[in-house]
């Protein structure tokens, strides 16, 4: 039986509106690009400093560049899984420099490297705060440092709900 021509239309509609996402991660390029200006401002600023640093500062210089790294990455992963997984594929499967990644990361992956992410980057800011204190001069800020930390393991118990999550449904999907 054919289907109506209102119900055709209205379902190509659908599926083509998926092309309004497409906006949003031409978006998150700008934002990556202003990350990578970040980035450099903060080793450029730093650079003039490390003859005279302290292993702690050092230390800190380089968790902030991991951080922004970590936040780009988690950026381009978000721009091309979500794109392919969304919008339509990528094509560059003979692109020697494809990522192997690309077009096997599906949303629950994608949530969950995304999650995994934050953890990363929430505990690069508490290590931080931890080695600042470490500097001369530098007084603890308990209330800072506990909210540090609730908001860390608030990070850490969603990841770890979230893949409790995605091996249940995993398991009830091969029943």
């Amino acid at each position: 039986m054919k289907k109506p021509v209102l119900e055709t239309w209205l379902e190509r509609g659908l599926f083509a509106s998926r092309w309004l996402m497409a906006p949003f991660y031409v978006g998150l390029v700008v934002a990556l690009a202003a990350l990578m200006v970040v980035f450099f401002q903060e080793l450029f600023q730093e650079l003039p400093r490390v003859p005279s640093m302290t292993p702690e500062s050092a230390i800190l210089m380089a968790l902030t560049l991991i951080d922004l790294s970590l936040a780009a990455n988690l950026m381009v992963i978000v721009i091309l899984s979500g794109y392919e997984n969304f919008v339509s594929k990528i094509d560059t499967a003979s692109h020697e420099d494809r990522p192997e990644w690309m077009g096997t990361v599906d949303f629950s992956g994608l949530k969950m490297k995304l999650i995994a992410s934050i953890v990363a980057i929430s505990a690069i800011a508490l290590l931080k705060a931890f080695l600042k204190l470490t500097e001369p001069g530098q007084t603890v800020d308990q209330v800072r440092l506990f909210w540090l930390v609730m908001v860390h393991l608030s990070f850490v118990v969603s990841g770890v709900l979230l893949a409790v999550m995605d091996w249940l449904n995993a398991k009830v999907a091969k029943s």
